[in-house]
């Protein structure tokens, strides 16, 4: 479980890329020349990296057809790319963007790359993901301070010193570390307690779990067009426990008939786990690899938060079901939005909303509507309707909207967008349940159990959110990007 190299990337789309980290391990790169063989790539070129990651993200010659990305063979529904360099393909290419930024890593894979081992074989990815998001989580909160932000990615090559020496992910959580080598505290004498856990804890034993799901979706109300959606869970955990190397384990509980959590991945810190629970994938229906549990996680606790484990799972149906109907008549457009939220789900939100977005048009100049509930509001820039539904739905559990927009002049500080051009357009759901989540997956107190003295305070919690909610409009042609293959 090691790293090849790992890159802090930056895309501006009016300045371009920059590269604003590299790091590179020469050892675990002699190591992948003798696993892979005639199959080996080299890490390119930061410069040549940069390029090449960025066309395979789409953030380069978008709008331009390129083959070897953009065939349909190629789509990607997962965050490990395959990048063209001019010594052949580079993979597995771990990258995913946020907020400007883009957290790239490339894996140790242990053995030959043709054919292509299946991702769960790869015990390097999960460990690298982990690492990334520990690197997003110490940079982002700076995100919008330029200075600050150019100050911790100075200190990130000391803090990888600690987090990743020679390639090998050893702890995760980068907040937790000393950016300084003069702060850095000689290595405990006790030789039980692991890496991850870099200082102990005196006080009542206490145990916080969260669980937080989120859900994707896309609906079309469409006869050619299939609904997809999926939920994604993460089990995060703060063990304030006395001891160098103290043992706890956790179970998840799912109610009777519930769909089975599949892709789990989980933190390096817990001790064992069945393997059948790691091989249920979601990647084949056909695949017969279901487990249903039971979902337990010994572990011994890092010092500080951290993801114990994630999972997805295939729920029957979306939250809130939802028909977007946009019409074009003459100078004007009619808008239809109609919503019901599923009778299994709890009605009780701390928020839900409906965003609106009119692309490539001038500025609302007219607008008349109807609400059967909740209340509608106009952006300041003119080009947005926010519907504030409010924490619950009424009793028919249904509300609806109907409206007659008019637009002004376009102007170029008004919004635009390539994949909604003509009537092509979008609702999109902003929303967080507490206390529930979709797959009905809960921590049962009395299911943790940590062997140390004393009795533990243990809390627990849970939550829904949506992530990427779209009801596109059904009066006009889907998004190719979004239509499923079709035999």
């Amino acid at each position: 479980m090691a790293l090849r190299a790992l890159w802090l990337l930056r895309h501006d789309p009016a300045a371009g890329g920059a590269v604003l980290f590299s790091r590179r391990y020469p050892t675990v790169e002699v190591r992948a020349e003798t696993f892979n063989g005639s199959t080996h790539v080299p890490i390119p070129s930061d410069s040549a990296f940069l390029k090449a990651l960025l066309l395979e993200l789409r953030l380069l010659d978008e709008h331009v057809f390129v083959e070897q990305r953009d065939t349909c063979t190629r789509i990607n529904h997962s965050c490990v790319h395959s990048v063209s360099t001019a010594a052949g393909q580079l993979w597995p290419v771990l990258a995913f963007r946020r907020s400007g930024l883009i957290y790239a890593c490339v894996p140790l894979v242990e053995g030959t790359l043709e054919p292509r081992p299946p991702l769960l074989t790869v015990s390097g990815l999960s460990q690298g993901l982990a690492l990334l998001l520990g690197i997003m989580d110490y940079v982002s909160p700076s995100r919008k301070n330029e200075a600050e932000l150019s100050s911790k990615v100075g200190q990130l090559r000391n803090l990888l010193i600690q987090a990743c020496p020679l390639g090998t992910p050893l702890n995760t959580n980068i907040r937790s570390l000393n950016s300084s080598f003069e702060d850095i505290q000689e290595m405990p004498a006790d030789k039980e307690q692991p890496a991850w856990r870099s200082s102990t804890y005196k006080g009542k034993p206490q145990v916080h779990v969260c669980i937080t799901e989120k859900v994707k979706c896309m609906q079309y109300d469409q006869r050619d067009v299939v609904d997809t959606w999926q939920v994604y869970g993460a089990v995060n955990c703060k063990c304030d426990i006395e001891g160098s190397a103290p043992n706890v384990t956790l179970s998840l509980t799912l109610p009777t008939n519930a769909p089975p959590l599949q892709d789990i991945v989980v933190h390096h810190c817990v001790t064992s786990v069945d393997p059948a629970m790691l091989l249920s994938t979601s990647a084949d229906p056909l695949h017969d690899s279901v487990y249903n549990g039971p979902y337990k996680f010994p572990f011994i606790p890092p010092s500080d938060s951290f993801d114990l484990c994630y999972y997805t799972s295939q729920i029957p149906v979306p939250p809130i079901l939802g028909c977007y109907q946009l019409i074009e008549e003459g100078s004007q457009i009619k808008i239809t939005v109609n919503l019901k939220l599923h009778e299994s789900i709890k009605n009780s939100f701390e928020y839900c909303e409906a965003r609106i977005p009119f692309f490539n048009r001038g500025p609302i100049a007219q607008l008349e509507y109807k609400v059967s509930y909740g209340q509608l509001d106009l952006s300041r820039e003119k080009s947005l309707l926010v519907w504030v539904i409010g924490q619950k739905f009424p009793r028919s559990l249904e509300v609806s909207l109907t409206g007659t927009v008019t637009f002004g002049t376009a102007g170029k500080e008004h919004p635009t967008d390539y994949v909604c051009t003509g009537n092509t357009a979008y609702v999109k759901l902003y929303f967080r349940i507490p206390d529930f989540t979709l797959t009905g997956c809960y921590v049962d107190q009395h299911c943790v159990r940590i062997f140390v003295p004393g009795k533990p305070k243990i809390t627990a919690s849970r939550e829904l959110i949506s992530s990427d909610y779209y009801i596109w409009n059904s009066k006009a042609p889907a998004p190719m990007v979004y239509k499923p293959l079709l035999d």
